[in-house]
C-alpha cells in the first residue's frame, strides 16, 4: 500500500513528479510496517533565483493588469488548491511538497527593478505583486525582498496592486501609506474561510482567518485601499460561507470584494483530490462532482473570461448569490484607479541627482 505524505504544517500528501518528468515515485509499504513511523518535519530549503529580469508581461483579457513581480518562487504557505503549483514543474521539481518546501528567492530583485524601470523605453502601468505566489510569505521575514521592492516603486512613484493572505504586509504599512497618498497602491486580502480548522487544512502556513480580519483593519486605519477576494470557493466546502465572509470583511473595513472559483489546473487536481480524499473522504466524490459541473465536464476550464468563475448552474447559482451580497455590503465597486503620471524613472548610478523636471 501507499502512504500518504502527512508532513504537519504541509499541505500536499504527496510529492509526485511534475509533468515533464519521464519518472516517478513513490513510497510502498513492504508488508513489515516499513511505512508506519510518523514522519519527520519537512524543512523549507531556500534556492537563490539567478533570474536575470524580474517583471513578467502578459496579455489576458481578463485580468486588470498587463505586468507582475513574483518575489518567490514556490509558496510556503502550502495552500492545497493553489494554482500556481504547476509553475515549479518547470523547474524539475514537483508541484506537491517540493513546492511548498523548496522556495526559490529572487535577492537581487529590488535591483533588476530598478534597472528596468530606469530603461528608456518603460512606460509606466500597474505592476501586481502576488499574482502567482505570495509576496509576503514567512520567508520575506528574513529577505525581505518585498519590502526592498516596495522601496524601489515608491522611489519611483509607481503605481502597484498587491494580493496577499499574509499579516506580514503589516511590516510595510509605513511605505504603503504614503503610497495610498499619493494614490499609488491598493490591496486585496485572499479570505477563503472563517473556519479556523479548515483554512489550517486548506492552507496550514497562512495567517489564520481572524488574523486576516484584523489586517484589513490595519491597512484601513493606515488609509490603504483594501479589497478582499473571497478565493477560492469551493463547492460543498466553504461556498456556505460566502455570505458570512463578505459580511466579516465589511465589518473590518474592506472596500471591495470578488471572488474567485476554485481553478485546478495541470497537476493540481490529482494533488487536490488526494488531500481531499484524506481529509474529507465522505464529502469528497460530492465535492469534485460538483467542481466538474462547473467547468464544463473537466477538472478545469482554461478559457478567458470564465476561468474564474466556472459555467454552469452551480457556477450562476454562486454568482448570484455573491453579487447580491456585495451589493447589499457596498463593496461591488472598484477600487480607486491608480495613478501613473506621477511616475519617475529612478536613479540607478547609486548618486542622489537633482531631477530638475521634478
Amino acid at each position: 500500500m501507499s502512504k500518504p505524505l502527512i508532513h504537519k504544517g504541509r499541505g500536499s500528501i504527496s510529492n509526485q513528479a511534475g509533468r515533464f518528468e519521464k519518472h516517478s515515485s513513490s513510497a510502498e509499504d513492504d508488508g513489515w510496517g516499513s511505512l508506519d513511523a510518523p514522519l519527520t518535519p519537512l524543512k523549507t530549503e531556500v534556492i537563490i533565483d539567478t533570474s536575470k529580469s524580474v517583471i513578467t508581461y502578459n496579455q489576458s483579457p481578463d485580468i486588470p493588469f498587463d505586468r507582475s513581480i513574483n518575489p518567490y518562487r514556490g509558496c510556503e504557505h502550502g495552500c492545497i488548491y493553489c494554482f500556481a503549483r504547476p509553475s515549479h514543474a518547470y523547474l524539475g521539481l514537483s508541484p506537491g511538497l517540493d513546492f511548498e518546501s523548496r522556495i526559490l528567492v529572487k535577492p537581487n530583485a529590488a535591483q533588476l527593478l530598478r534597472s528596468e524601470l530606469a530603461k528608456r523605453n518603460y512606460q509606466c502601468a500597474p505592476i501586481a505583486l502576488g499574482t502567482n505566489t505570495d509576496p509576503y510569505q514567512p520567508l520575506d521575514r528574513k529577505y525581505q525582498v518585498m519590502r526592498q521592492i516596495l522601496e524601489v516603486l515608491a522611489e519611483a512613484r509607481h503605481p502597484v496592486m498587491i494580493v496577499t493572505k499574509s499579516a506580514l504586509i503589516e511590516r510595510d504599512v509605513d511605505l504603503l501609506s504614503e503610497m495610498a497618498a499619493q494614490g499609488l497602491v491598493s490591496v486585496h486580502l485572499s479570505v477563503t474561510t472563517l473556519q479556523r480548522s479548515l483554512s489550517r487544512n486548506l492552507e496550514p502556513r497562512a495567517a489564520a482567518p481572524q488574523r486576516r480580519l484584523q489586517t484589513i483593519a490595519a491597512l484601513r486605519a493606515a488609509n490603504i485601499p483594501v479589497g478582499v477576494l473571497v478565493a477560492p470557493i469551493i463547492p460543498a466546502l466553504n461556498d456556505h460561507e460566502l455570505e458570512s465572509i463578505v459580511q466579516a470583511v465589511h465589518a473590518a473595513g474592506a472596500m471591495q470584494a470578488d471572488y474567485i472559483l476554485l481553478r485546478l489546473p495541470l497537476e493540481v487536481a490529482d494533488l487536490f483530490t488526494e488531500w481531499l480524499k484524506q481529509n474529507y473522504p465522505l464529502k469528497a466524490e460530492h465535492i469534485l462532482g460538483l467542481i466538474y459541473q462547473s467547468r464544463g465536464g473537466k477538472a478545469y476550464d482554461p478559457a478567458f473570461n470564465q476561468r474564474m468563475q466556472g459555467t454552469g448552474q452551480i457556477a450562476e447559482l454562486i454568482n448570484q448569490r455573491f453579487r447580491l451580497i456585495s451589493r447589499r455590503m457596498g463593496l461591488d465597486q472598484p477600487l480607486p484607479r491608480l495613478r501613473c503620471d506621477l511616475f519617475r524613472k529612478p536613479n540607478v548610478s547609486g548618486h542622489q541627482q537633482l531631477d530638475i523636471f521634478d
